[in-house]
Parts: C-alpha cells; structure tokens; sequence
C-alpha cells in the first residue's frame, strides 16, 4: 500500500500529465511529438509513448524519482532529499521536458476522474476534522488551490492523521 505522500506526488505527476493546454482543429498542423505515428489527423498520437519520452526526459534531467505505472500513469512514488527534492529543480526540468515532449498535455491520464474522486473525499474528511475551509478540488485537474493567505498550518497538521488512509489531493499554497 502506497503512503499518502506518495499517491499525493503520484496525483500529482498524473494530473500534470492529464492537463489539457490546447486543442488543435484536424486543419491545424501540430508538432510532431513521441507517439505520433502519422502524418495530420490520420492516426492519434500513442498517449503512452509520449508518457514514456516525457518520464524519460525528467530521468535526463535528473529526477529519477519520476515513474510509469504499468497502465502507463505517471507518478513520484516517495519524497527525496538532495536534487531530486528541489521544487526548483523539478519545475525547471518539467519546463524542459514538456518543451521536447509538447503532447503531454494532451495526454490522458487513465482513471482521472478517480484522482478528482479521492481529492474531493479527503478535502470532505479535512473539513469534517476542522479544516471547513478548506476550498474544493480543481475539477479539470484534481488539484487543491489553498489561497495563502487562507491557509492554517495548524489546522492543515490536524487533519492529516484523521485523513491518512485517503488518498490525498496535490495542491498548491498561494499560487
């Protein structure tokens, strides 16, 4: 069974992956991207092998600790120290890997709406446990928007045993 921090970083990784950024009309020409196996709107781009080049671009730049799924899911299975624990860093190697590998975006995470799902349970078990608060999930990514000046950290450390056996929501403080 996976800690909550790692189904949160996996949530996390995955809803990235989910986003949506642009579409594109079948009179459009679109970038050729890994997975893309034909020319204009004739075949659709391979969702996994896009996957697969973007995990293996933030490997190159190196953060091991973004994995593949065996349903070809992308997540960050634990917490690490050193580089690969650096925000800045990850940020800065997503920028570069979601440049070489420009369908990411529009890569379908497999059983999102269960991210959005779980999200929306554990944000019900804070409030229940004296976080009322607390905002809901983004519905189009699974993410939890805590304005800064909203967030209690006192209250945000009381829920987290109460709620530990839920999978917990990625989210951002502030942004």
């Amino acid at each position: 069974m996976r800690s909550r921090t790692e189904r949160a970083l996996m949530m996390a990784a995955a809803v990235t992956a989910a986003l949506v950024m642009s579409g594109c009309s079948a009179q459009d020409s679109a970038p050729k991207v890994a997975g893309d196996h034909g020319e204009g709107s004739s075949k659709p781009q391979d969702d996994n092998a896009v996957r697969r080049a973007w995990v293996t671009c933030m490997h190159e730049q190196g953060q091991n600790q973004v994995q593949q799924d065996k349903d070809g899911n992308i997540f960050t299975p634990a917490a690490k120290t050193g580089a690969e624990a650096s925000t800045a860093a990850y940020e800065a190697a997503v920028k570069v890997c979601d440049a070489k590998n420009p369908g990411i975006h529009q890569a379908k995470a497999k059983g999102f709406q269960k991210f959005v799902d779980e999200a929306r349970a554990w944000v019900a078990c804070a409030r229940k446990n004296g976080y009322a608060d607390l905002p809901d999930p983004d519905p189009k990514t699974a993410v939890l928007h805590i304005p800064k000046q909203s967030f209690d950290q006192a209250k945000w450390a009381a829920v987290q045993q109460p709620c530990s056996k839920l999978p917990g929501p990625s989210f951002t403080i502030g942004q």
